[in-house]
């Protein structure tokens, strides 16, 4: 690693391999090997279904999508959306797309999730919605949102893009919600070039994945399905459209890589979370530094830190000290996501105060995670920052 990048490549021979044998085969859409690594993954997360995509945007579109289409408490445009206010770009614009008023809501200056407190006090008997986003690897406390949205008619949506891996009281990350959304870009968890994943227990919302991937058609469906009455008959189902669609598939060699790619999730994983540890032991008593705080088990895409309120140091004069010195360093995803011009075009409104989103948006900054050992790594960032 030359000093201390931001991301590295999780490919050898394994993955090399999967792309000459797609070749040799000449037949590059979507097919048996999108269809193994779908198996596998649902197998992983613990999930029943499981729909891979182009990329976690493109999931997060399609679950989006998806719940407009069911036959039974679907939504609405209009319909209120709940939203932690650090997120990235495309958790909101599916939201917008579809016509959702949202409510931004403040996280946790600790663990970068949602303040839980803030969130029970912005529900609303509007509320249709809750999405969950875990940030930089950190799961949400899904007992206290549980706790939050009972007895109430609000869905909950996990995206789980930076999280892959993480647990929640034994359960894995992206099987809370109704759906949950991954991502498997190159400086995430597991890569496939680029490639997205969604996982959900319904039936039903599966079949309205599996069409509205591939064009809104039925090809794709199972001859009994929840969504369209099929006939036996390829010619006439070969293109026969039933909902509004995209064409959101993964190529085949995004598949096969996956496949590869999650047989080393586990010792990845474990990687990551031994780089964590000797991070904490280094940061956790910081003068200068918050870092983010675990919610049960994590799998940390990166490390964040955040210059404390006491620290005489400005952000600036690190970014800087930190570029010099070839550390490769980000804003802590979108910041406040608010204060973008985007939100011009949004139908939202702000609950209460951002004030940790705020503080955050001007005082953080993250370094990679990789998965390999990087604790040489980390010294040197040590070394650079308390210079």
């Amino acid at each position: 690693m030359n000093n201390y990048p931001l991301a590295s490549s999780t490919w050898n021979e394994k993955e090399i391999n999967a792309i000459h044998a797609v070749i040799a085969k000449d037949m590059f859409t979507m097919g048996e090997k999108v269809a193994e690594f779908e198996h596998d993954f649902a197998q992983y997360i613990g999930g029943e279904y499981c729909v891979m995509v182009n990329s976690g945007s493109s999931a997060n579109l399609l679950g989006i999508a998806a719940l407009f289409y069911r036959k039974i408490n679907s939504l609405k445009p209009g319909d209120e959306v709940i939203v932690p206010a650090v997120s990235w770009s495309t958790t909101y614009t599916p939201l917008h797309q579809y016509g959702l008023k949202l409510k931004f809501v403040d996280i946790d200056l600790q663990t970068l999730n949602y303040d839980l407190d803030a969130l029970e006090s912005a529900v609303s008997d509007k509320t249709r919605l809750i999405v969950a986003v875990n940030l930089l690897g950190n799961p949400n406390n899904f007992d206290q949102i549980t706790h939050i949205v009972a007895h109430r008619n609000i869905i909950i949506f996990e995206d789980n893009c930076e999280s892959m891996g993480a647990e929640y009281k034994d359960k894995k990350a992206g099987g809370f919600g109704i759906i949950g959304t991954f991502s498997t870009f190159y400086s995430h968890h597991i890569a496939t070039m680029e490639g997205g994943m969604l996982v959900t227990d319904d039936e039903e919302i599966y079949h309205i994945l599996c069409s509205i991937r591939s064009h809104g058609w039925t090809r794709n469906l199972p001859k009994i399905n929840k969504i369209s009455n099929k006939t036996d008959d390829p010619f006439e189902e070969s293109f026969k459209f039933v909902l509004p669609g995209y064409n959101l598939r993964p190529i085949e060699m995004s598949g096969a890589i996956g496949i590869e790619q999650l047989k080393k999730l586990p010792f990845f994983l474990q990687k990551r979370r031994d780089n964590a540890a000797y991070f904490k032991q280094l940061f956790t008593e910081s003068n200068d530094f918050f870092i983010q705080q675990e919610i049960e088990n994590s799998s940390w895409f990166g490390f964040s830190l955040i210059i404390k309120p006491e620290s005489l140091l400005k952000r600036k004069d690190v970014i800087r000290k930190l570029q010099q010195n070839a550390i490769e360093c980000r804003p802590i995803v979108s910041g406040n996501f608010t204060k973008n011009k985007v939100m011009k075009y949004f139908d939202y409104e702000i609950h209460d105060k951002l004030n940790n989103a705020d503080y955050l948006h001007s005082h953080g900054f993250f370094v990679g995670n990789h998965h390999i050992d990087i604790s040489e790594q980390i010294h040197y960032l040590h070394d650079v920052l308390s210079s």
